[in-house]
């Protein structure tokens, strides 16, 4: 069906323009002309040609529907398709012929304004300057284009430019639709100004809401936007400047007589002249807080100074800030992250979050997807702050960062000692006997709840279902909390830092507890690890099972098994190793996330390497081969000890440390291994309970409960009433959540508090961590962000953001480990030391540092990554 047109829908004025018209007008015209409405802003004039207008042309290439649905099938890897896709669009659509009425519609909207005027054509697209995206840089900017004829060519120009390679790139990489897409053109009158820049009203570096940042060139602000120029750049806080650098600015752009701009040189006197003087920047600083106050969020703001006056030609949302805890009380706050100690630092869903925070022993709070909890009085107190500052212990950049905080003496108060805080968090745990059998007694008594507990829950349903979930998280709470795990736990951490401290005390020796560590029993991280090689040894004898697992890309493939020789014995072996690690996967804190029952494909890429890397039998003398190395190690640091004055009462401690760390060592696993199995209990009856809402036509699609916090899932349980606009806005909300980065330590100033590890001691060019296993490897960097897309050969060295659990099935076939988040008792720091895997962990941004299939050398003693020159040996080598 033909669509009808009306002509005056065409074109809007900025004065008839406000922030609900993005549809129309897109982000940069809405925002623009909501600029307009703000009493003492002044902004230039100007239109938009609105998303109607794109709509026609669009509708006048019908070829070019069958090209987005070749485009929205790339991957964002796809450089080369995406650049010949995107041409061919942008290409059709420059050669479309703007209708005669459509162009009148602009040509007469020109003329009111002067045609003799120059003007700035910009691309404003509707997924463009929003709170949660901002595109900012993917459309195209034209300046000082003068006549309707030129204005007319470039709005073409900016409608085809919604398909430059970066923007289409952009949509891929962030999932939006390429169809729901549309371009709108900002057409505004052109000001020449003195000297122009960039406004953040938080610092873009620190994200601190309560700085202001300005940049500022002479000329036209695009030397800045462009990257052509560094600026001057001024912070101002509570009205005064509290930073000022002035730059060299060698460059300006400046408009061309003729139309467009051009490049001119500053001459040398003028070069470190400040671009403002300082009452300017403190007088923009004010009307960045105003048109931040009128935006309700942190603004992204463009500016021009003429005659002393300032214009806003822009302003958007700072999409890149990570959001604030949201706490009323108007207090200072230190928060540190949850996901940098749990070893997953992906945002969560409102369920997840909820259920982790129901779970937790202590107050956890809400950001960007991802969960905190606030230090601030633990810091204040002189009594409870080396505790908090203890776990600067586990995680440097952490520690780091609160004491960056502390010595600044003017965030956190310094409150009266409360007495006796307890035993510092790290401290010495109460005594215990060391007995297995208190490790068997927990673990059983952990079993028989969690059976218990799939007994009791398949028999509910409706709002009682989730009754019972709450008044399991209780037991299950009881169960995290218990103090003889507590103890156990303890025990074997604490063993452990007294073996390296001791030890290097009193011989040198640097790590000893890695190899202590090693193939202890009740690890039921490791052993999930190791079994898998089990699986491997049933599968590699049948060739087809192999062939076919090579092209398995569905989880259905259990079903097919069967049908291939060999393939019912694969089929059992996988389901008993689903039957006992299934309910396990990658970021398993968040209940939300699929779990390898639910996806066995998941695993399929690691049973293929254990096929190919391993011969049969490889499980048992890998353990045997760990414990055998734990056993001689032990011998030779006791009879060195033995040699020492006093040693045999220093043998004697470290014997009863030794023994302590392997009969407790191993339990730390498993009360996350525990925690997880309930989670799984909990999902599969919630889906089960979600199947009925969608039944009852309640729900869209089983999977919103993900959307909904525990809380409001049991009232549209109770009810039958679902807000069907709040489950889309967090969708939105949980995809944008993506692109953030959360910090470790996080102020309610909104300032994200970088830690550093302080050290002179390394190699040129070494990238540095916090060593977690000792020893030193060489080889083939393998980098990978998503376990199910691992490639690994033995001898890799395999390099990510963070490994939980999940992970540990890979540590198998791998020599070393690197990863940007972690801390020396985190899962993948301990699966590293009992596997004998040289690891480093906190590596800030070794995901990008380091390049897939790059020869690296880890040092996991000392705690440091060097990238080796392309002439090193080939050959994975253990130093």
């Amino acid at each position: 069906m033909r669509t009808e047109f009306q002509p005056d829908s065409y074109v809007v004025s900025f004065q008839d323009i406000d922030q609900t018209q993005v549809t129309v007008v897109g982000g940069k015209g809405a925002h623009l002309g909501e600029l307009s409405r703000i009493e003492g802003i002044r902004v230039p004039a100007g239109f938009c040609v609105t998303t109607d207008a794109f709509r026609r042309i669009m509708a006048q290439a019908p070829s070019i529907d069958d090209r987005l649905d070749q485009l929205s099938r790339l991957r964002p890897d796809d450089l080369e398709s995406i650049r010949t896709q995107s041409a061919e669009i942008r290409h059709a659509l420059e050669g479309i012929a703007i209708p005669d009425d459509l162009a009148a519609a602009i040509t007469g909207a020109v003329a009111r304004l002067g045609e003799q005027a120059a003007y700035a054509v910009r691309s404003s697209a509707t997924a463009e300057d929003l709170p949660t995206a901002s595109f900012a840089g993917q459309q195209d900017t034209y300046l000082n284009i003068v006549g309707p004829a030129a204005i007319l060519q470039h709005v073409s120009r900016c409608w085809a430019s919604l398909f430059t390679e970066r923007a289409v790139t952009y949509r891929l990489r962030n999932g939006f639709d390429h169809r729901k897409a549309h371009m709108a053109v900002v057409v505004q009158q052109m000001v020449f100004p003195e000297a122009a820049g960039i406004l953040f009203t938080a610092d873009p570096v620190t994200s601190n809401r309560n700085i202001v940042s300005v940049e500022a060139s002479f000329g036209l602000g695009e030397a800045l936007v462009s990257g052509l120029v560094n600026g001057d750049v001024y912070k101002v806080r509570d009205g005064e400047i509290v930073t000022k650098a002035v730059a060299t600015k060698q460059l300006a752009i400046e408009p061309c007589p003729a139309g467009g701009t051009r490049e001119q040189a500053i001459e040398p006197p003028r070069q470190r002249q400040p671009a403002l003087t300082d009452a300017q920047v403190v007088r923009l600083a004010q009307l960045g807080r105003r048109i931040e106050a009128h935006f309700g969020c942190p603004q992204d703001i463009e500016w021009c100074l003429v005659a002393d006056g300032f214009h806003i030609v822009q302003s958007r949302p700072i999409t890149t800030l990570f959001p604030i805890p949201v706490v009323d009380d108007g207090e200072n706050h230190v928060y540190v992250s949850v996901g940098h100690q749990q070893m997953m630092t992906d945002p969560m869903k409102p369920l997840g979050l909820s259920v982790w925070q129901l779970t937790a022993l202590r107050p956890m709070y809400v950001a960007g997807g991802r969960l905190f909890v606030d230090v601030t009085l633990g810091l204040a107190s002189p009594s409870s702050r080396a505790g908090i500052l203890a776990l600067g212990r586990s995680d440097p950049l952490i520690g780091d960062a609160l004491k960056t905080i502390i010595d600044r003496g003017d965030f956190i108060p310094s409150l009266p000692d409360q007495g006796d805080g307890g035993p510092p968090l790290g401290g010495a745990p109460t005594p215990i006997e060391t007995d297995p059998a208190i490790v068997t007694e927990l673990i059983e008594r952990t079993q028989a709840s969690i059976a218990a507990l799939g007994r009791d829950i398949r028999t509910k349903s409706g709002a009682a279902l989730l009754d019972v979930i709450l008044a399991d998280i209780a037991e299950l709470r009881r169960i995290l909390s218990d103090p003889q795990s507590h103890q156990v736990i303890m025990a074997g951490m604490e063993a452990t830092w007294w073996l390296n401290d001791q030890l290097h005390e009193w011989l040198g020796e640097v790590g000893a507890a890695d190899t202590l560590t090693r193939s202890v029993p009740d690890n039921v991280t490791s052993e999930m690890g190791l079994a898998l090689l089990d699986v491997a040894d049933v599968i590699r004898p049948h060739p087809g099972v192999v062939a076919f697992l090579e092209g398995v890309e569905d989880e259905g493939f259990l079903d097919e098994l069967p049908k291939l020789e060999g393939g019912t014995q694969a089929r059992d072996a996988i389901r008993a190793y689903l039957d006992r690690f299934g309910m396990r996967c990658v970021g398993e804190i968040d209940i939300t996330r699929p779990r390898w029952s639910e996806r066995p494909n998941t695993l399929v890429p690691v049973i293929l390497a254990n096929v190919k890397n391993f011969e049969p039998g490889a499980r048992e003398r890998r353990f045997e081969r760990g414990r055998q190395e734990a056993s001689d190690k032990e011998q030779e640091l006791l009879e060195r000890l033995q040699a020492l004055p006093a040693g045999e009462r220093k043998a004697d401690e470290a014997k009863r440390m030794i023994d302590r760390v392997r009969t407790f060592i191993g339990y730390r696993e498993y009360p996350k291994y525990g925690m997880v199995s309930r989670y799984f209990v909990y999902k599969q009856a919630l889906l089960e309970e979600a199947e009925r809402l969608v039944q009852a036509h309640v729900l869209r699609e089983a999977e919103d409960i993900f959307y909904l916090t525990f809380q409001e899932l049991h009232d549209v349980v109770r009810t039958h009433q679902v807000d069907d606009g709040l489950i889309r806005r967090r969708k939105d909300d949980f995809r944008s959540f993506r692109a953030l980065v959360p910090p470790r330590v996080l102020t309610s100033d909104g300032e994200a508090v970088a830690g550093s590890y302080r050290r002179d001691d390394l190699p040129a060019g070494a990238l540095v961590g916090l060593p977690v296993s000792a020893g030193t490897i060489e080889g083939r960097a393998r980098v990978v962000l998503d376990m199910a897309e691992a490639d690994l050969e033995a001898g890799d060295i395999l390099v990510t953001a963070y490994t939980d659990p999940s992970w540990s099935p890979l540590f198998v076939a791998i020599n070393g480990l690197v990863t940007e988040v972690g801390g020396l008792m985190t899962h993948g720091a301990v699966i590293a030391r009992e596997y004998g895997l040289p690891a480093v962990v906190g590596v800030e941004h070794a995901t990008r540092l380091i390049e897939d299939g790059q020869r690296i050398r880890v040092n996991g003693t000392h705690g440091y990554i060097e990238v080796l020159p392309v002439t090193s040996s080939t050959t994975p080598a253990a130093i």
